[in-house]
């Protein structure tokens, strides 16, 4: 042991705890979300239940809202099996990884090293004036050390790459989170979809049915002499069109199981879902305050916490125009007979502080600072532009659920309207007072009401999916 450096090393001493007083002191500005829009109610809340924050959890998970067993089933495969939500967990791992990797930074690194090496120099000799090399003795030496070291995070860069770290990892689990949320509505749209399928399928089966009995009360009244030839293929046609709308509907409903197979991590050919003959009901939408969707949209969450990312990342970049101090200690035996390596006499240590500064870097640092500010400013104005588009999506589809609803009661009454008139052009008809066009256009306006409703119902039921979903799903 080298005594003669202890009382330089004492002299240090008071140095150095001075220096580690300025630990945890970060550079940088300290995060405060940033402003955003927020109206006191929604424009389209009218008759629409508005919530306290005590209201905001939904009872139960959205979508059982429809009470469907069938899309509760498919909801918890898509929680299973969906690709996206792999993905998307996959990249919150990695960002929990990088959040480790940052905070073992503040901890001292202990490093382990043995070593043999065979060497062999050259020494010189004089003999009567005359010098000449010759090989030194071949050498073998053995080594054991162990080195630590620790920088104290004296000005926050340790400290602000942890946060941005953290509010990065922050934001990953949100992006989750709203993977999660657009799978199952994803999947909930499809499946409603499909079951209005099945109804405009039973409908026009319906249709069918009704047509050919009228084809063939045609037929024998042409039979019989009361009716034009004109009205046998009038019916003839309007039968043969409905029969192929029949078969078109085919096409949408294989699409759309292929759909929900992909969402819920299957080939397409692996998913058949039987037809029925019952709708979902259409839920009652719980309502909130606007202020509480900023705390409910994950998409909203996650481009907060990257503002907050970015917000560290200035304090990173700034503490770089700062010195670092690096406290290190090497000790170990080294021997050139490996049997000795581990005799104390072989042993050596090394203790001090390091302290870097750079002086001249061409402006690298500052360069590194203004890109941060701009991450900032970029993140800011993209988390703001999230806000605005979540009241945006709110708005849309308050509006169209209750303008929705009150087309659903007027195509209800057209729906009525075109169904008597089929009936009175029918008995017409029949006592011949009317020609036959005029029960397949009295038919047509009825089936169009009919598929009309049908169609209001499916973006009524899919437009609660999309309501859902933008005023955060279930997360509280």
């Amino acid at each position: 042991m080298n005594r003669t450096a202890l009382p330089a090393m004492t002299l240090r001493l008071p140095l150095l705890a001075a220096a580690l007083l300025l630990a945890g002191c970060a550079v940088g500005p300290d995060y405060r979300r940033p402003d955003a829009p927020v109206p006191a109610q929604f424009r389209a809340a009218d008759g629409w239940k508005l919530a306290g924050p005590a209201d905001a959890p939904i009872a139960k998970a959205w979508w059982k809202h429809f009470n469907d067993p069938q899309l509760d089933q498919l909801v918890e495969q898509v929680d299973l099996s969906n690709q996206s939500i792999r993905i998307a967990e996959a990249r919150y791992r990695q960002a929990t990884a990088l959040l480790d990797a940052a905070q073992a930074q503040a901890l001292p690194t202990l490093n382990a090293a043995a070593g043999v090496t065979r060497s062999q120099g050259v020494s010189t000799t004089t003999t009567g004036g005359t010098t000449a090399a010759v090989g030194a003795p071949i050498r073998n030496t053995s080594r054991l050390s162990l080195t630590a070291s620790w920088e104290p995070d004296l000005w926050g860069r340790i400290a602000r790459g942890s946060e941005a770290a953290g509010a990065s990892a922050a934001a990953v689990a949100a992006d989750l989170r709203a993977a999660r949320l657009s799978a199952r509505a994803a999947v909930s749209q499809a499946y409603l979809q499909l079951r209005v399928n099945d109804a405009q399928h039973a409908l026009l089966e319906r249709t069918v049915a009704a047509y050919t009995r009228s084809a063939e009360i045609t037929r024998h009244r042409f039979d019989a002499g009361v009716a034009a030839r004109a009205d046998v293929t009038q019916a003839q046609a309007q039968l043969k069109t409905a029969q192929a709308q029949l078969i078109d509907l085919g096409i949408q409903r294989r699409q759309l199981e292929h759909a929900i197979a992909v969402l819920t991590g299957k080939a397409p050919a692996e998913l058949s879902l039987a037809p029925s003959s019952s709708l979902p009901e259409l839920p009652r939408v719980p309502g909130l305050l606007p202020s509480t969707l900023l705390e409910r949209r994950p998409d909203v969450g996650a481009a907060e916490r990257r503002v907050a990312a970015a917000n560290a990342q200035i304090g990173v970049a700034q503490a770089a125009f700062f010195p670092t101090l690096t406290l290190g200690a090497t000790g170990g035996t080294q021997s050139s007979a490996l049997a000795r390596v581990l005799s104390l006499p072989n042993s050596f240590w090394s203790l001090g502080p390091n302290l870097a500064l750079a002086l001249f870097d061409g402006g690298a640092r500052s360069a590194r600072k203004d890109q941060a500010v701009a991450a900032w400013d970029e993140s800011v104005a993209s988390y703001r532009q999230t806000v605005l588009t979540a009241f945006q999506e709110v708005e849309d589809n308050l509006a169209a659920l209750q303008i929705l609803d009150a087309e659903a009661r007027a195509q209800a009454e057209a729906l009525a309207a075109a169904t008597e008139s089929l009936e009175l052009v029918n008995n017409q008809y029949l006592a011949g007072t009317v020609s036959y066009l005029n029960v397949t256009n009295a038919q047509t306006v009825a089936l169009n009401a009919e598929r009309a409703r049908l169609d209001i119902m499916v973006r009524r039921l899919t437009g609660s999916v999309a309501l859902f979903k933008a005023i955060g799903g279930d997360q509280p």
